[in-house]
């Protein structure tokens, strides 16, 4: 009896969890009852629908024994969308590919991934990386025990991969951070063939707290200088805290009206309310019934006017945006693009510019899924293609080691250009 027993504790083992099924089922019956194209559930391809999905992987998720392998067949089932913010997060970090936040505390680095290398883009005055002497263009090798330049080649070996760089920077982001006061000990690359490690405390955040659904709270880091006499600048990591935000948004711009020129930083910004990316383009544009473009959800169209402020901006504007610009960036970018309102510098954007949302599985798991796709004024299809800028600068890690950004150089040239 004892082989009997056994075998029953075997099968009993090979069996997916309750939660894990229910997990399963949630994540199936949202897409079916919310994503916004019906004909194309109807017609995946290759003979499939969404419900003989359905069918197929319910059998290849019985078939599951853990976590981790339940949550790649509902991640794969997902892919067949072929869109981006279909995504099932972990609950339990199960693999260091995956993004964490350990803390609010930062040193005050900008990574940026560039020629196959995380360098660094930015210091901040006064920062943690600042007393440590950090400085533009080093490669970030190692961080404690993270392993960045691994992490970089496995990144890039996975080919269904869309956005790589998004990724890369919210894993470098995430290993940096901490708790205000800690320090992290990281190890560069100076340019030069030699390695240099350093001692890096973080510093309290600076920023206000906001929250977006079930996702972790995140500090909303805004940033505004005058980066040449006359020309404004403004830089913000996040669209969350609608009223923080914009009141400092709105000084921003009505400070610099005479402005020769002014200048939104996009990159490497993830995103968040696109409302706020509409609110912001009313500072630039003064005709009426404008809009930035149009969510088409199944039943209803949201179309992202812009309220022209009774006090704007007027002169030459420039936006700057990555391959980390996503989701609200691309909406903002690309609607100001389309409008004629704005010069666009940088690399192309992720092209994940859908809205979504983020829920809570009975597995503990976050499921993050769209439920509307965006088309731009110029009726342009972001999702997949990104914005395109007007000007293409490529970042280079000898232009950073002399101490220069070149996007942001090219729009200030261009800005004085304007003003000749």
């Amino acid at each position: 009896m004892k082989w009997l027993s056994g075998l029953l504790c075997l099968a009993l083992a090979a069996q997916p969890s309750a939660e894990n099924l229910a997990s399963f089922e949630k994540v199936w019956s949202t897409v079916r009852d919310r994503y916004w194209d019906v004909k194309k559930l109807e017609n995946l391809g290759g003979g499939r629908s969404w419900q003989t999905v359905h069918d197929e992987f319910a059998l290849r998720l019985q078939k599951t024994e853990s976590d981790r392998e339940a949550r790649a067949v509902m991640t794969e089932m997902l892919g067949l969308l072929g869109q981006s913010h279909f995504a099932i997060l972990a609950g339990d970090i199960d693999d260091d590919l995956t993004p964490v936040h350990a803390g609010d505390g930062s040193p005050g680095i900008d990574p940026v991934w560039a020629e196959g290398k995380i360098l660094v883009r930015g210091v901040r005055n006064a920062s943690g990386s600042a007393r440590a002497g950090v400085q533009l263009g080093w490669e970030i090798v190692k961080i404690d025990q993270f392993e960045v330049r691994s992490a970089v080649q496995r990144v890039a070996t996975r080919r269904t991969l869309r956005q790589r760089e998004v990724l890369l920077r919210m894993l470098v982001l995430g290993h940096l951070s901490g708790a205000p006061g800690s320090a992290a000990n990281v190890v560069f690359e100076n340019g030069v063939g030699q390695q240099v490690t350093r001692k890096i405390v973080r510093d309290q955040p600076q920023g206000t707290q906001a929250r977006f659904g079930f996702l972790p709270p995140m500090i909303v880091d805004f940033e505004t200088r005058r980066p040449r006499p006359n020309t404004g600048y403004v830089r913000f990591n996040v669209f969350l805290d609608p009223a923080g935000l914009m009141a400092k948004f709105e000084d921003s711009v009505k400070s610099c009206l005479k402005c020769d020129g002014f200048i939104v930083d996009l990159r490497g910004n993830p995103g968040g309310l696109a409302i706020l990316g509409a609110s912001m383009a009313g500072f630039f544009i003064n005709q009426q019934d404008t809009k930035l473009g149009t969510l088409y959800q199944r039943d209803l169209n949201l179309k992202l006017f812009v309220n022209p402020r009774l006090e704007n901006f007027r002169g030459p504007l420039a936006v700057l945006v990555d391959g980390a610009s996503v989701s609200t960036s691309e909406i903002m970018a690309g609607g100001l693009q389309d409008l004629k309102r704005a010069r666009v510098f940088g690399t192309p954007t992720a092209g994940a510019a859908l809205p979504s949302m983020v829920e809570r599985l009975p597995n503990g798991d976050l499921f993050q899924y769209a439920m509307a796709n965006y088309i731009s004024e110029g009726g342009r299809v972001l999702e997949g293609a990104g914005v395109v800028p007007d000007q293409p600068v490529v970042t280079t890690q000898s232009i950073l080691l002399k101490g220069k950004d070149p996007v942001l150089e090219a729009a200030l040239d261009w800005i004085h250009a304007q003003k000749r």
